[in-house]
């Protein structure tokens, strides 16, 4: 409906009114298009999954016996993963994909969200890793489509995070070093992409390292099996310093770059390192930094002209680069107060370039981000711990799947902000039609990133589709 332009005009008494030909209150509102898609743009990510075989990758692994909700495990785990797509963060969101004919561009059908509850309950942890091997065949497919690293050098970092939750009937769901109630658990991401690589549900007590060596051990196994052929860098910050995460890294042919804690042998090595050996470097104006070369460094942090000094020295024969600062008070004082961080690596090239690589591994809290901001990790739904723990993965399956359409479709290989892809490909209002046996999806003129959406769609359409 076109509204005629607004104008002013004066009454009796001089006094000027707004009128309007058409007012919004005269608009009539109905519930009643059955043709209309909400998210239309799911479109894309359902063609990237369904070329790519999820749903029968799913059926193909998930058994939960007799118990409910056994039957078809692959269309509800789609159903949760689509809303979780589509930026839902509770069951009660995948209403949303009910509406209409939204169930025609998803390519199978949408289970209720009451169906979806009784799913995930009926998870045990086996069912949990069972799940696990399902993400890690989508791992391999969606990297045989055109998404891997191939035989280039693929960089893992780990990390975990606090998800903090309501309530006192969240099993598992404890105060930890935060003194937040909730789960922490622990996810090996993909450097360049973003990809969540391997996750695993901890309870909220746990230790930053508990589980750390069978973890890392599985996520290197994962990624060789899912087609990674290059060399393997595992980038991790301090809380994954230990003899046992370093046995595993080399016991697999990987290498490392792991921050240490600032113990009494670390800080005596430091002091150990000779005046004359430290390197001067000093960061240039922000002003004239690319953001696109320094992905999760916010760039205003980063005074002009602030210097900092690198050296390298070694702990327990290993190689220990050391980076220090100035401390930042503005008060004089009569001894140079010095800021130290230092990491252990087997890792070829100068203590700079190496510094430089291993302080990237803070774009792991850019996919952490993305996942809970509105990709489940912001909210788990049940009280039972094994159905967190599948939410999690089901979390993460939509994570990448977001990021397989985008590197595939959109031919985009680098890290993308969740939001901006949905807001600009995902939630676009639609409709269907059917003639002749045939749908059409309408989608609204003048859409501005309409040529790149219908690419990625053509792109998308040449993966060998799996059944």
């Amino acid at each position: 409906m076109a509204f005629a332009e607004t104008f002013h005009s004066p009454d009796q008494k001089g006094t000027f009114r707004m009128r309007a030909s058409h007012s919004l209150d005269r608009v009539g509102v109905t519930f009643d298009d059955d043709h209309a898609v909400a998210d239309a743009g799911l479109f894309l990510t359902a063609t990237t999954a369904q070329h790519l075989g999820l749903e029968q990758i799913l059926d193909g692994t998930i058994d939960l016996a007799d118990r409910p909700g056994y039957f078809r495990p692959g269309r509800k785990a789609m159903t949760l993963i689509h809303s979780l797509v589509a930026g839902g963060d509770c069951i009660d969101d995948a209403d949303v994909l009910r509406c209409g004919s939204t169930a025609d561009v998803l390519g199978h059908r949408v289970m209720a969200p009451s169906t979806l509850g009784t799913f995930l309950r009926a998870f045990t942890f086996g069912n949990v890793r069972q799940l696990d091997r399902a993400s890690e065949l989508a791992l391999t497919a969606a990297w045989a489509a055109g998404a891997g690293p191939g035989n280039t050098e693929l960089i893992i970092d780990i990390d975990s995070s606090i998800c903090e939750v309501y309530g006192y009937q969240k099993q598992g769901a404890a105060y930890g070093y935060t003194h937040v109630l909730g789960y922490h658990p622990m996810l090996a991401t993909r450097a360049d992409t973003g990809e969540v690589l391997h996750s695993r549900q901890r309870k909220g007590s746990a230790n930053t390292a508990r589980g750390a060596e069978r973890f890392i051990r599985e996520t290197i196994g994962r990624t060789r099996r899912a087609g990674a052929t290059g060399p393997i860098v595992i980038r991790a910050d301090s809380g994954y310093w230990s003899t046992k995460v370093i046995g595993a890294c080399v016991d697999h042919g990987v290498a490392y770059s792991i921050t240490v804690r600032q113990t009494t042998r670390v800080v005596r090595a430091e002091h150990r390192i000779d005046d004359t050996a430290w390197t001067l470097i000093r960061h240039p104006d922000p002003a004239s930094l690319n953001p696109a070369d320094h992905p999760g460094v916010d760039l205003g942090d980063i005074e002009t002209g602030q210097e900092a000094w690198v050296a390298e020295t070694t702990l327990d024969d290993r190689r220990l680069i050391v980076r220090r600062t100035r401390d930042g008070d503005t008060q004089p004082a009569l001894f140079t107060a010095w800021r130290h961080h230092a990491f252990v690596t087997d890792r070829e090239g100068t203590a700079i370039e190496l510094d430089v690589d291993h302080r990237r591994h803070a774009v792991v809290e850019l996919a952490i981000r993305d996942l809970k901001e509105g990709a489940g990790m912001c909210h788990f739904p049940s009280g039972d711990f094994s159905a967190n723990g599948a939410w999690l993965v089901l979390a993460t399956l939509a994570h990448n799947l977001l990021r397989w359409t985008a590197n595939i479709g959109l031919d985009q290989p680098g890290p993308l902000v969740a939001k901006t892809f949905r807001r600009r490909y995902l939630h676009i209002p639609g409709r269907i039609t059917r003639s002749a046996r045939r749908h059409s999806l309408h989608l609204p003129t003048g859409w501005p990133w309409a040529t790149q959406w219908a690419d990625a769609l053509t792109r998308l359409r040449h993966i060998s589709l799996t059944t």
